[in-house]
This record gives C-alpha cells, structure tokens and sequence, in this order.
C-alpha cells in the first residue's frame, strides 16, 4: 500500500513540477525559462508582449517565426454565423511549459465569408460547429494578417492557486459553476479559466482590448440571472 502511494506521489509530481518550477522538463532546442505563460510585458499604452508576440499587431508569419510553422488554419464556425479565422498548435513549447494553442486573427466578417467561398471543405467537428480548409492560394494572404488573441491549453492540469502564484492576484473573479472560474487580469489582458473538471484555457487579448473577452462573460451572466 505504501509503494502504491508513493508511486501515485511521483507520478503526480513528474506532472505538476514542470508547471511550477523554472529548469525542469527542458526539451532540445528550447529555452525553458523564457516565453512562459505569465511573462506577460505591458508597455503602458494598452499593448503587451507574450510569447514574444504582440496581440492586436504580430502577424501570423510571427508567429510562425516565434512558435514554428506546424499550425493548421481554417475557419470555426456555428450554425449561421460566418466563422472565426483561427490557427491550431497541437503541441507547442512555452519555455517548460507544453500546451496546445490556438490563434485568432483580427478577420472582417466579409473576409472570412470570402475565404469560405474559396475554402475546399467543411468538417464537422464537436456539436454542429464545422472546420473550414482554406484554399492554399489564401494561405499566404493569412500569414500577413494580425493576430486579435492568444488561447493556450496547458498539458497539465492547474489550480487556482497554482494560477495566483504565477500570475499574481487577478483583478476579478467570476464563478461559472461550482467547478468553474474565471480569473481575469485586465491589466494583462489575460483571462484564465479554472475548471475542476477539465483543462484550463488562458486566453491573451492586448489590455486595450480586454472587452473582448470581459463582454461575452457580463453578458452569459445577465442572461443566467434573467433565466433564473
């Protein structure tokens, strides 16, 4: 019984220390103790640097350059709706820290309608939302356009208090459900979200720009109170 507890110990350990201590998991050709999710640069003037990426002005050719160039791009769209211009990393290295990433681009609704006139297939993903392939004539037309935020999905599981200790005390929390939370950070243009029951996602908007994502969570709330 002790043998199983301590190997359930290191097990847990192998998991969580990569997370939270700088120097471990270094893999080949990576600085583990840079680009990491709380490296987060303001400069004063409503802009920030993370990743070695500038939200609202880094093109997506950056973030081939700073990230590398296996992403996949297409177009995520619900039922009705023209779709959001996105680039996917199943795994990316953030210094120690390996995630999953997805990259929005800053698109115009006449734009994005535009390259799903020329897109070569739908597929169906969770629900009814469906992923577009773009033409690869627009490929090169993509990498020119500005990235709008940042989402990352760390490989290990984390809490809040592994999140306050990293990122610091957030400027308001908002409780989704017994297991869920929001942690936003407003001068950092950072929404974390907790989830007890699933992976956590952080999300990078420039600070000017937070309303992005502080807007669609005033508005759910709203609606749950009106329901109730």
């Amino acid at each position: 019984m002790k043998f199983a507890l301590s190997l359930i110990a290191l097990i847990l350990v192998a998991v969580i220390v990569p997370f939270l201590l700088p120097g471990v998991a270094k893999q080949e050709g990576v600085d583990p103790n840079s680009n990491l999710p709380w490296q987060i640069q303001v400069d004063g003037q409503g802009g920030s640097t993370v990743f070695g990426l500038r939200p609202g002005a880094s093109t997506l050719g950056e973030v081939r350059q700073k990230l590398g160039n296996e992403l996949d791009v297409a177009i995520i769209a619900e039922p009705n709706e023209a779709g959001a211009l996105e680039a996917y990393y199943a795994q990316v290295s953030l210094g120690f820290v390996l995630a999953r990433a997805i990259i929005t681009l800053e698109a115009t609704e006449q734009t994005v309608i535009a390259l799903r006139e020329r897109a070569l297939k739908a597929k169906r993903m969770e629900s009814t939302t469906r992923k577009i392939t773009l033409h690869p004539d627009d490929l090169l037309a993509v990498d020119a356009m500005p990235i709008r935020a940042i989402s990352i999905i760390p490989t290990v599981n984390l809490d809040e208090a592994t999140v306050v200790q990293r990122f610091g005390q957030p400027g308001e929390r908002l409780v989704v459900s017994d297991k869920r939370v929001h942690l936003l950070y407003p001068e950092k243009g950072l929404d974390v979200i907790v989830d007890a029951d699933g992976k956590e996602l952080l999300q990078y908007v420039a600070p000017r720009n937070f309303a992005w994502l502080r807007e669609p969570l005033t508005k759910a709330a709203v609606e749950k109170q009106a329901g109730r």
